[in-house]
């Protein structure tokens, strides 16, 4: 026979038990609706007795609320994007827990909002937290127009949206600073999509930088929209040609290309060119030589992210915030 103190209780157990509805239960539970002091008392004191633990579907049922949140990511991601996912994912899934929230994966694949939408219509999460790399796709005049709430990691130009981001700008105009003051004159820039925010907010930094050291920088020597090895050759090729003496990448990924790139010229670096990364990964790190990066807390971001969420939903957020810090490690690859 089950001992009473294992016993887990329902909330129809504790209506039976105190002879009491199973609406006033619920009510006490909840603090909402119309209920006595005393009842109220009666309840919480034997939901503390028997160390009751509402069930969280039933919870959600009762409030409207499925209690899952989705991360949205693009379909097309590749290997270079995984560290940056993988960090911010759990950032956002320990703060996400630690409020009995569940995430939830969703892909979008260029503007096929298909499975955002089937998420939406078949009320599956209560809100969503949109990665940078999908912000463009549209997803974010569905949600408004859907009244669904969402944050978006990175950057957004919409006066609307609530979103959260390194501070790019500023972390790029650091270490631009920093090469320029090591001598270089003829600095590079070798970036990604033109399209997305944060490469608009990392080029600002670039070009602040050289403006603050009453420089110019060279528009021959700034190659967008490099996303593979072919259109990496490209860009090295002409940047030797020019004579440049130094290379500023706008990620790790970029960064491995380049460093691909000129191993196969016969390019030695920091010898005959400096190179640096405005994104930190462990394959910079741990490359020969050493690369020069900006290293970001993208757990933190994660999470800086779901408490946005989170508040959105009504949840009273008491977790203590870490500010969004980065650090330029410096590196062999700009001695």
């Amino acid at each position: 026979m089950e001992e009473a103190e294992d016993k887990i209780y329902t909330l129809d157990d504790i209506a039976r038990e105190l002879g009491v509805s199973k609406t006033t239960v619920s009510r006490a539970i909840s603090g909402k609706g119309r209920i006595g002091k005393e009842t109220r008392e009666r309840v919480n004191a034997f939901i503390e007795q028997h160390n009751y633990r509402p069930n969280v579907m039933a919870k959600g049922l009762a409030q409207k609320k499925t209690y899952n949140l989705a991360m949205v990511i693009p379909k097309d991601y590749t290997a270079d994007d995984v560290p940056f996912f993988r960090e911010c994912m759990n950032g956002i899934c320990e703060m996400a827990a630690s409020y009995n929230y569940d995430i939830m994966i969703a892909m979008i694949m260029g503007k096929n909002l298909q499975q955002i939408q089937r998420l939406i219509s078949d009320r599956k999460v209560d809100g969503m937290i949109i990665s940078r790399a999908t912000a463009g796709s549209g997803v974010q005049k569905f949600l408004k127009e859907k009244k669904v709430p969402f944050v978006v990691v990175g950057p957004s130009d919409d006066p609307d949206v609530l979103w959260v981001d390194n501070h790019n700008q500023e972390a790029s105009k650091e270490l631009t600073e920093l090469m320029l003051m090591k001598g270089i004159r003829k600095l590079a820039l070798l970036g990604g999509d033109s399209s997305y925010l944060v490469t608009e907010s990392r080029f600002r930094g670039f070009a602040q930088a050289h403006q603050e050291q009453g420089l110019e920088p060279d528009d021959s020597l700034i190659f967008m929209g490099i996303d593979n090895y072919l259109k990496a050759a490209r860009a090295v090729e002409k940047t030797l040609a020019a004579g440049a003496d130094g290379i500023l990448c706008m990620d790790d990924f970029i960064t491995d290309l380049v460093l691909g790139c000129l191993r196969e010229k016969g390019v030695h670096v920091p010898a005959d060119i400096k190179l640096a990364s405005l994104y930190d990964s462990i394959q910079l790190e741990h490359n020969t030589p050493t690369v020069t990066s900006l290293r970001f807390d993208t757990r933190e971001l994660g999470r800086r992210a779901c408490v946005l969420l989170l508040q959105l939903l009504g949840e009273n957020i008491d977790a203590e915030q870490t500010p969004l810090t980065y650090q330029v490690i410096l590196r062999d690859s700009t001695k």
